[in-house]
């Protein structure tokens, strides 16, 4: 059985934007990507160039001083504290007069650490403070120049082929917010069509309602750039949204009747007088040092607990028979089956059970040792196997038998978003108690959560937390 045949593909037919759409992000291996991704959907507001120039006036700042000791020692420090604070967030459009608060700021912090680390190693080494303030107003004008140089760049590029965008949100905002960025081409954007639940026949862009035409849209376009123009869709459209992110779109939330966000934020942007902040739906993908935890933690707790893992095989073989180990077939990554082991706690009846019968709290024909594995989830002790051969992860949204994910795709919106990421053996989800027989809502919307806020120190407090709450009243 395939996932092609298991788990539906409704994302082929147009459906309208007002309801909640189910199929916008389906499993990949279902129906390949919602929208194209590749090298024309990289974005090129990388803060790499920033972050070049920034390092780079820390060399003549501290190499050019007299009387400093280990000059190159002190620069090539220079130059690692000066990055550990440069920022991360890339403006839209900010100019040099801008950022020079910030950037002197920085640098100034960078200049005072070190001068204080070099008295505390040895008094000799104390800097003056003309020395302190020569290195600072050097460094200072190296860095606006370089910093000046890459936003003078950027802007001239995006005046002269602004990017293409959609603006989402209701039919009469979304109309407002396309026409004053249409009157204002300096801003860098060019909207290309509105996604709305309706239209009234007087907006001056093409009305996408289906994800069909977004798609299209998409492609012919080259889109780079999604308006979210009211608050209502963030949640409305967060399939549509995370889908247009992961294609490689910058997704921003522009509140434009209230404002939601007083004050300076570093994460907003001005976009024909609007004020805008990024959103990062699905952006933090899991890396190369997710699979280099999941490889080292499954490895040593297979060594760790073989003994455990023979006594819990040899007493299942004694009480239950032959057959300790249960292979079930589960959706894993991008929607591709693969086989999940567990300890046999429950026999089915027969093979369609197996693959349709929800799990029960304290199965009545369960014997007293299999209760227990459960109680316990020493039943699931065989998936660090799957981890260590790379079928799932040990962080997660856990997997699940393809006719459940038919059905759960169908009525959940956003549940198939869950296989952008490989399964886990525990989550976000089933640390706040979203195990067995609990709610499938809920469920999605936690391990969503964990995808689109993903980082690798995430995984290791979930690990620590599941850790510490091994005895759970039921297993899935």
């Amino acid at each position: 059985m395939t996932a092609e045949s298991t788990v539906p593909n409704p994302a082929r037919q147009p459906h309208s934007l007002g309801r909640p759409p189910v199929s916008v992000l389906p499993p990949r291996a279902a129906a390949g990507p919602p929208f194209p991704t590749g090298p024309a959907a990289v974005r090129s507001d990388s803060a790499l160039p920033l972050l070049v120039a920034d390092g780079a006036a820390a060399l003549p700042a501290a190499l050019a001083l007299p009387a400093v000791p280990h000059r190159p020692l002190f620069a090539a420090l220079l130059m690692a504290v000066s990055l550990l604070l440069a920022p991360r967030h890339v403006r839209w459009m900010p100019t040099v007069l801008e950022e020079l608060p910030a950037v002197c700021s920085r640098i100034a912090v960078a200049w005072l650490a070190l001068a204080a680390l070099a008295a505390a190693c040895d008094p000799r080494y104390v800097l003056p403070a003309s020395t302190l303030l020569a290195g600072f107003a050097l460094q200072a004008a190296v860095g606006c120049a370089g910093r000046g140089t890459v936003h003078w760049r950027r802007r001239a590029a995006l005046v002269s082929r602004p990017h293409s965008a959609l603006v989402v949100g209701p039919s009469s905002t979304a109309r407002r917010v396309a026409a004053a960025v249409l009157r204002h081409p300096r801003c860098g954007l060019r909207p290309v069509g509105i996604v709305a639940d309706d239209t009234d026949g007087t907006e001056p862009l093409p009305v996408l309602t289906t994800d069909v035409e977004v798609r299209r849209a998409v492609v012919q376009n080259g889109v780079r750039d999604v308006l979210a123009v009211h608050p209502s869709v963030r949640e409305r459209h967060a399939p549509l949204l995370r889908a247009l992110a992961e294609s490689g779109c910058a997704v921003w939330e522009m509140d434009v009747d209230s404002p939601s966000w007083p004050g300076r934020h570093p994460d907003r942007d001005r976009f024909a007088g609007f004020y805008g902040r990024r959103l990062a739906p699905g952006a933090s993908r899991p890396g190369a040092g997710k699979r280099v935890l999941d490889v080292v933690v499954s490895g040593m707790l297979l060594l760790l607990f073989s003994p455990l893992l023979l006594a819990c095989g040899v007493a299942l073989r004694v009480s239950d028979g032959p057959g300790i180990v249960f292979r079930q077939e589960r959706i894993g990554e991008g929607g591709r089956p693969f086989t999940m082991l567990k300890f046999r706690t429950h026999r089915p009846a027969d093979a369609h059970e197996s693959a349709t019968r929800w799990s029960v709290a304290d199965e009545r024909r369960m014997t007293w040792l299999c209760r227990l594995l459960r109680r316990t989830s020493l039943d699931e002790l065989p998936q660090l196997w799957n981890v260590f051969r790379g079928d799932m992860s040990l962080v997660g949204p856990r997997p699940e038998r393809p006719y459940f994910v038919a059905k759960f795709t169908q009525v959940h919106p956003g549940y198939a978003a869950r296989h952008r990421v490989p399964a886990g053996v525990t989550g976000l989800a089933q640390i706040h108690g979203l195990r067995g027989d609990t709610s499938i809502e809920d469920r999605a919307r936690f391990d969503n959560v964990y995808i689109d806020t993903w980082s690798l120190w995430q995984d290791v407090c979930i690990l620590l937390r599941t850790a510490a709450t091994l005895v759970r009243p039921t297993g899935s």
